[in-house]
């Protein structure tokens, strides 16, 4: 329908300059002595335009010759591109298909070919470092490193990447402080460095990294809740030896990574081997006031230790006494906050309805402990050999 209409507007263009030409009756004078020349209007107008348009195509003609030879060297250079556009892109498929020996073939044409120097460098450099070749993977980052600014950020984490993965950690650690130096914090970076900060022992930077990547929704509830435990609990143990800056500490742990139960079993043999165990008193009493959980109410046992009340404890544990009658833990708990209230009677009818439930090896210690106190030396021996004899097994 397009093309009719164009030949029918073509054919009433022709019509009406056919009608236009018969209407002029005009004519040109030309003199030049001692010749002279009569000619139509119309026929001189159409020979200026017939010369016009071969005076164009003379023109157009001469000027493509002349740019033939620029034209040459682009159409060389185009292919030139082409082809190290090929060879690395060829070099990236390698890369991840894990033929590494071609990858490094193909960046190393791409990278002399001039095509993105220094991604085909980092391409390089990533298949010698998986090929364990070090001298020509320190030879490709110097190559990244020379092509400046371009792929600075990407030939850092690169460097951070590889040496996590051949664990020089202190060497990923100063390339991620480079980076964020530069004001480049982003997810992939927060993440090498906490595996790096976790590497280095350096607890505090890798809870501190744990918490932003969490807030990021980088990591979930589930995978957050083990970095943090692990942070904390190694953390707590570096603090072994100051028993104030341990209490501290552990007033300074958020409620929210508090409600780890976990968390909380691992740290209150810590505080109490600091004599710290009564610092945790509120947390487990929270906890165990929500949910029930044997294992920390043998842990109560702890918050009557050095400063504690062991009366106060000894309250709220009867209290828990009347819902869960036969938790052998919590009788265990009664037995020891007994001993430190010197009930020396309810303390052996707690830890031996503790040891009827569940025989281990704790409650026979502190039942041969209460024993010796009591002056009965040869029952406390047979409680000390029942916990070697489990030791053993």
């Amino acid at each position: 329908m397009r093309a009719l209409i164009w030949l029918i507007g073509i054919f009433a263009l022709a019509v009406g300059l056919a009608m236009a030409a018969g209407f002029n009756d005009g004519y040109v004078l030309v003199v030049l002595p001692p010749w002279r020349a009569q000619l139509s209007l119309n026929l001189l107008i159409v020979l200026l335009l017939l010369g016009f348009l071969l005076a164009y195509a003379v023109l157009r003609l001469i000027s493509r010759t002349m740019g033939l030879p620029r034209r040459v060297v682009q159409w060389r250079e185009r292919r030139r591109r082409e082809k190290a556009g090929r060879a690395l892109r060829e070099a990236l498929r390698t890369l991840f298909e894990g033929r590494f020996s071609q990858a490094l073939k193909f960046a190393s044409n791409a990278f002399s070919s001039g095509e993105s120097p220094a991604m085909a460098a980092l391409v390089a450099a990533r298949a010698a470092h998986a090929m364990r070749d070090d001298t020509r993977y320190r030879i490709w980052i110097g190559h990244a490193a020379d092509s400046g600014e371009e792929a600075r950020v990407a030939r850092l984490m690169t460097e951070a990447e590889l040496a996590v993965e051949g664990r020089r950690f202190e060497e990923a650690a100063e390339r991620l402080e480079m980076l964020k130096l530069a004001g480049h914090r982003h997810i992939a970076a927060l993440r090498l460095a906490l595996r790096v900060a976790s590497a280095l022992e350096r607890w505090d930077e890798a809870l501190r990294l744990t918490r932003q990547l969490h807030k990021h929704k980088a990591l979930s509830d589930e995978q957050a809740a083990p970095l943090i435990r692990r942070a904390h609990v190694e953390r707590l143990k570096e603090l072994a030896a100051d028993r104030a800056a341990l209490a501290a500490y552990w007033l300074e742990i958020p409620a929210d990574e508090l409600q780890d139960r976990r968390l909380v079993e691992r740290a209150m043999p810590l505080l109490a081997a600091a004599g710290e165990g009564p610092a945790a008193r509120r947390t487990l009493e929270r906890l165990l006031d929500e949910e029930w959980d044997s294992g920390l109410a043998r842990l109560y046992a702890h918050c009557g230790d050095g400063e504690g009340d062991p009366v106060a404890c000894l309250a709220k544990g009867e209290g828990w006494l009347k819902r869960q009658p036969r938790d052998a833990g919590l009788l265990f708990s009664l037995g020891r906050l007994c001993m430190g209230a010197q009930l020396w009677g309810k303390a052996q009818s707690y830890l031996e309805a503790s040891l009827s439930l569940a025989p281990t090896i704790d409650t026979h210690l502190a039942l041969a402990s209460l024993l010796e106190q009591l002056e009965r030396p040869e029952e406390a021996q047979r409680h000390y050999r029942a916990a070697a004899v489990r030791v053993a097994g």
